[in-house]
């Protein structure tokens, strides 16, 4: 009963689409995959992997040590946590995963806080980037790895790609929510002094929702970490590709120390985001 209606060539129509973006935008992803890919290595393997390992600690560390309130147990963690990475010749892989993750953090923030702006001050927008997101948030992660190796073919550049698809959210939906929680009586207020819509939202709106954004961006950036294993199937470099090796060896032990490597960076940099938020309320 349910055949009365020929089967929907979905699939052709996406291949057919892909086809047609990765003709028309051809000149835009290439320089793209050239040119980011090539700074992503530049950061990896000579800014980050420059710096000696023991400035590195000393440097997240003396970080965590403010941001926290002067309390050391984060600094202690961070020392202790770093050093195991480095002990277990996991440094290399650790600078190529910080450099992934912070370029698509940095990435998501740009593109995500402004939506959300947007959001906040048009309901149209609201109602056009709404399913959107939801789309987002639900499609499963794997999913983004088509598009990217579709448009930027195998890298740390599809990986970034991906990770900025799926980290994004949190930022919008978060800088929408904030912007649109500050009390109308501070909104009245500005518009009694005869502020513009630019001083209402930088002097206003913005600072009475840093906190709440600032939440959006630790779930960002907690997200585009999540992506680093995930990212190692299409050959984004790191401790993920280290997890992906030993699980197709099936090297419990190797995969185990990489996935620890995973959550003690994954712990730092929730703290630090955590605290940072917190110092600023």
């Amino acid at each position: 009963m349910l055949d009365f209606i020929d089967q929907i060539p979905l699939a052709e129509w996406t291949e057919t689409a892909t086809d047609w973006i990765q003709d028309s935008f051809a000149f835009l992803f290439e320089p793209i995959k050239d040119h980011l890919g090539n700074f992503m290595d530049f950061v990896s393997s000579n800014v980050l992997a420059g710096i000696p390992p023991v400035l590195f600690i000393l440097i997240v560390a003396v970080i965590a040590f403010f941001v926290s309130g002067k309390k050391f147990g984060l600094a202690v963690f961070s020392i202790v946590g770093l050093w195991f990475v480095y002990n277990q010749d996991l440094w290399d892989l650790l600078m190529s995963t910080v450099t992934l993750v912070i370029l698509a953090s940095i990435l998501s923030v740009i593109v995500g806080v402004p939506v959300g702006i947007l959001m906040a001050k048009s309901k149209i927008a609201n109602s056009i980037f709404t399913p959107i997101l939801d789309f987002m948030q639900t499609m499963p992660a794997f999913v983004y790895l088509i598009p990217a190796v579709a448009f930027f073919g195998i890298g740390m550049v599809p990986g970034v790609f991906a990770s900025l698809i799926f980290a994004t959210p949190p930022t919008v939906r978060f800088t929408n929510l904030g912007i649109r929680q500050v009390s109308n009586d501070l909104i009245e207020a500005s518009d009694s002094f005869g502020a513009t819509g630019s001083q209402k939202l930088f002097k206003v709106e913005l600072p009475m929702a840093k906190g709440t954004i600032m939440a959006g961006i630790n779930q960002t950036v907690m997200l585009a970490l999540s992506m680093v294993v995930i990212a190692s199937m299409i050959g984004a470099p790191g401790l993920g590709s280290e997890v992906l090796s030993s699980l197709q060896r099936a090297s419990v032990g190797t995969g185990f120390v990489a996935g620890v490597g995973i959550v003690i960076l994954a712990i730092i940099i929730d703290r630090i985001t955590q605290n940072m938020n917190k110092a600023k309320e």
